[in-house]
């Protein structure tokens, strides 16, 4: 999708529908764009309105006919729900409906207005115009003979007449596709087939990200088993396929402003190994490596986007399979801190990678670490598939992970991290075992992950429900949705200026 910036107002412009925002029981409040296209249009909107055929309500959408009046043929209304909720992340999901009803319709562009009185900033609206329009047109059909038939409008137009203000939105629109476009990139590393999408096809992809200020080097078993990664060695055993630990690095400022470590899980099949999982909705365990794709993504993405940070990516990958070689219940792993850990269930697997990256992350004396993983069953029974269970033992970089939350819609819930349930992960033969059973099993996955990276300043990312989208929903596709990328994207633009204030 092509993203323009225009400037004039909304009513000039010639795409095949004109997008107008309708506030639910919006006769009353209609302003801006809206209320002059309907003066100029004769009354249609509010006709529309007193008919009570339209009532602006979110995830609802029409078409009406300009007959002549301006030079586009079309006007589409999106509904806004109640104005008293209105908010960012409303007009990004309306500009989705907005976008799937054009797509319906077969048009090729899209013209939209930011006159929308949700109190928000013009940069932040025009960032959700176009992640609205640009995250809900994904598809993944790479590998359909057949045409789907549902081609996304080829062009989003921004009209606004002001020049200071269109300076702001030309920038926020351009970092805005940026992050979408990384957002797509790791959507379509989760959603690739286990068969295509291997611990080697994730680090070719990574080193493909290389370039002047982003530098990927790939550790191989026979380098993981000198390092002392037995963690993730371990889970790898059972199959065929070589694990592979990816290690980038993006240089965006001086080495004195600090490094942000961030860690992300990559199993690319999940079987649960020799303590199998159901076979229900297997399939979808091609996707355990979201979090590997997200960090990937996020490096990709800072480079194209140069942020002034410091940033290093950690992404252990590897398969968890059945085998005459694959790990078992009741083995003991060596970390590679030097922490012993006794496997009780072969599928709590992801921590045992995080642990030797969490434990290696410490060789760059980070100022903060964030690891992020499709972790566990138990935070989304407890939050859903909307919410990511956040723990972390800095307050700071839980305070920075709320704010990008809020920014851009991948909300995050703290959950504790409570010192009587590491009762539940002591082990009788080994310094811990890798679960703690079923009850607080969230909270006792992050307590185990909190023994590898103390005493660095931490955060843990449970992404384990809204990873994965199991209908299409708002800007979201059905399958993969990229979850984390554009929120730990958002964290490290504000990072510089916590720093800032730190050093003061």
């Amino acid at each position: 999708m092509k993203i323009k910036v225009r400037k004039g107002l909304l009513e000039g412009s010639r795409a095949d529908a004109l997008a107008i925002f309708v506030f639910e029981n919006g006769l009353k409040v209609l302003s801006g764009a809206a209320a002059r296209i309907d003066k100029a249009a004769g009354g249609i909107i509010k006709e529309l309105l007193e008919s009570g055929d339209f009532r602006g309500k979110p995830n609802e959408a029409v078409i009406l006919y300009t007959r002549g009046n301006f030079p586009s043929r079309r006007l589409l209304l999106a509904g806004l729900g109640k104005k008293e909720d209105a908010g960012v992340e409303v007009f990004r999901r309306a500009m989705a409906c907005a976008v799937r009803k054009a797509t319906g319709l077969k048009l090729k562009s899209l013209a939209v207005s930011l006159e929308i009185e949700t109190g928000d900033a013009i940069e932040s609206l025009a960032a959700a115009a176009v992640e609205g329009a640009a995250l809900s047109c994904y598809r993944f059909d790479c590998f359909q003979k057949e045409e789907s038939g549902r081609n996304c409008i080829e062009a989003l137009e921004i009209c606004e007449p002001d020049s200071v203000k269109l300076k702001k939105i030309e920038a926020a629109a351009n970092c805005a596709e940026a992050a979408c476009s990384a957002v797509l990139f790791a959507r379509d590393l989760a959603c690739g087939p286990s068969n295509q999408v291997t611990p080697r096809l994730l680090s070719r992809q990574a080193a493909a990200c290389s370039g002047k200020k982003l530098r990927v080097k790939t550790f191989g078993p026979a380098e993981m088993k000198k390092l002392g990664m037995n963690a993730v060695l371990g889970v790898a055993q059972g199959s065929s396929e070589p694990a592979a630990f990816i290690e980038m690095h993006y240089k965006g400022n001086k080495p004195s402003a600090g490094t942000v470590v961030l860690v992300g899980k990559a199993i690319t099949f999940d079987s649960g190994g020799i303590s199998l999982k159901p076979a229900d909705k297997m399939e979808e365990m091609k996707a355990d490596m979201s979090g590997g794709a997200a960090v990937i993504a996020v490096l990709k993405a800072a480079a194209e986007m140069k942020l002034p940070v410091n940033v290093v990516g950690l992404i252990p990958a590897a398969e968890n399979l059945p085998g005459g070689k694959a790990y078992k219940p009741g083995d003991i792993l060596k970390s590679y801190s030097g922490l012993s850990i006794e496997v009780i269930s072969t599928d709590a697997e992801g921590r045992l990678l995080l642990a030797d990256a969490l434990g290696y992350a410490a060789k760059f004396k980070p100022a903060a670490v964030i690891d992020i993983a499709t972790l566990t069953g138990a935070c989304q029974v407890a939050l859903g598939d909307r919410v990511s269970g956040m723990f972390g033992t800095d307050e700071k970089i839980k305070s920075l992970l709320r704010q990008a939350a809020e920014e851009t819609g991948e909300p995050v819930w703290e959950l504790p991290l409570v010192d009587d349930y590491k009762e539940l992960i002591k082990s009788d033969v080994a310094d811990l075992k890798n679960t703690g059973g079923r009850a607080g099993g969230a909270i006792t996955a992050a307590l185990f992950l909190k023994r590898f990276v103390d005493p660095l300043p931490w955060a843990h990312l449970d992404i384990a429900g809204p990873a994965w989208s199991a209908a299409e929903k708002g800007y979201l596709p059905k399958g993969a949705t990229g979850f984390g990328v554009r929120l730990l994207l958002s964290f490290l633009r504000r990072w510089p200026e916590n720093q800032a204030d730190r050093q003061r």
